[in-house]
């Protein structure tokens, strides 16, 4: 495998990690039933390459596709206040196609012809798979740092909340409505920058790269992965773009297997692979603490002391 063929694959898988966890902000720590996040993507991808073309910088179309897409996903967040569990994926679905038409049709996103992108010069060097994965791989970084942070805030309690009883959080006085449209924001803003880098590193994008099947394909990414958490997502996206290279030989099959991935995941490990909780997730923490014992603190050896004495 040379050097080329394998950030190309780096990148993608890096774009991608990116988008999925965008995707658990909304779907992971909100519970919203988010189903059309490729059509986020798609903004993000369409709003950076229609300013670059017209000779905007790089970075600041990044920045405008992160506020685009965001305040589409607001009006979302909006229209999911009125809207629960299997009706709100059914009009996410929808917004998907109906995105995927308007690329389609109009003339300044080059319609059923596509959009070409020129690649873009940061610091005098053109940006080829191993810049844009070094790009991504930073955002991905920043992105895990603020989850880390998020999780830990008020804010991030809110989410827990209603994701686990959203009727229990708003008689405790949370303000579900405000933490949800913010879950939609925030979540469909990274999207968006997701698409922005996807729509350069690719250097020509049209409709059909933001289709139903991509959401489908990042959902996967996230249950198979593991819900509600950050290194889920991040292997779940890991795995998916792995597998058209393990499954080159059944490349007609691929989007069956995807499918059954995700059939097989929800029905008998709904935590993911290594997500809370779940089976394989348990056993490598175990065989960690086995081959790392923790180092014992003084309070430990008081405490077994302690035990030691009520025992005789």
């Amino acid at each position: 495998m040379n050097t080329f063929y394998l950030f190309s694959i780096l990148a993608t898988a890096a774009i991608f990690t990116l988008l999925a966890l965008s995707l658990n902000i909304i779907t992971g720590y909100a519970g919203q039933a988010m189903m059309g996040i490729a059509a986020f993507f798609g903004i993000g991808a369409y709003t950076a390459a229609i300013i670059t073309t017209h000779g905007g910088n790089f970075f600041l179309a990044l920045l405008a596709a992160m506020i685009v897409s965001a305040a589409f996903g607001a009006i979302l967040g909006v229209i999911s206040l009125r809207l629960q569990a299997d009706f709100l994926a059914i009009t996410t679905i929808g917004i998907n196609f109906v995105m995927e038409a308007v690329f389609n049709r109009m003339k300044i996103t080059g319609g059923t012809l596509g959009l070409t992108i020129a690649k873009p010069v940061v610091f005098g060097v053109k940006m080829g798979n191993k810049q844009f994965f070094i790009l991504a791989v930073v955002f991905i970084v920043i992105l895990c740092l603020l989850l880390v942070k998020m999780r830990k805030s008020w804010f991030g309690m809110a989410l827990a909340s209603i994701n686990n009883d959203s009727a229990a959080a708003r008689s405790f006085g949370i303000n579900v409505n405000k933490y949800q449209i913010l879950a939609f924001t925030i979540g469909t803003a990274f999207a968006g920058l997701a698409g922005g880098i996807y729509a350069h590193r690719m250097g020509f994008i049209s409709a059909s790269d933001f289709a139903f099947v991509v959401s489908i394909q990042v959902v996967s990414m996230v249950v198979i992965g593991g819900l509600g958490t950050i290194r889920g997502p991040i292997f779940g996206a890991l795995l998916i773009t792995s597998l058209p290279e393990i499954l080159r030989f059944a490349k007609d099959y691929r989007e069956l297997v995807y499918g059954l991935l995700l059939v097989l995941m929800v029905r008998f490990m709904p935590q993911g692979l290594i997500g809370e909780d779940s089976p394989l997730w348990n056993a490598l923490t175990k065989l960690w603490r086995k081959l790392f014992p923790k180092k014992k603190t003084r309070a430990d050896l008081i405490v077994e002391s302690v035990k030691g004495g009520e025992q005789a």
